[in-house]
């Protein structure tokens, strides 16, 4: 039950994260969530490997080169979906930032915060 509420409420902040940012779209809620699980998806097998191979850089950039792991995968949902769309690289970058600050909000306002 935990993870259906988790994947509702990252489709939603997809979706409020793409309406607060200019230069992304996304078709509607269904688009959001598909979106939300492909950039968990690809975060979480071709980020990682990215992550392994960089951990000396991202340890020496304090994190930064993650977050820009985090971006290309946002990029490449985005060629992977038609209903997904973002105009560039800082975009993205920003709906990233967006989606993290709105996820947190949500988490503690339904109460799915690991506290």
């Amino acid at each position: 039950m935990k993870l259906l509420l988790e994947v509702l409420l990252m489709g939603l902040a997809v979706l409020i994260g793409a309406y607060l940012v200019p230069g992304v779209s996304v078709d509607g809620y269904g688009s959001a969530i598909i979106a939300a699980l492909l950039i968990a998806a690809a975060n979480a097998t071709i980020g990682l490997i990215l992550r392994v191979f960089t951990f000396v850089l991202n340890f020496l950039t304090l994190g930064l080169v993650s977050f820009i792991i985090s971006v290309l995968m946002i990029l490449l949902v985005d060629s992977w979906m038609t209903g997904f769309n973002t105009s560039g690289f800082f975009s993205a970058a920003i709906l990233a930032i967006a989606v993290t600050v709105i996820k947190m909000i949500l988490d503690a306002a339904f109460g799915t915060s690991e506290s």
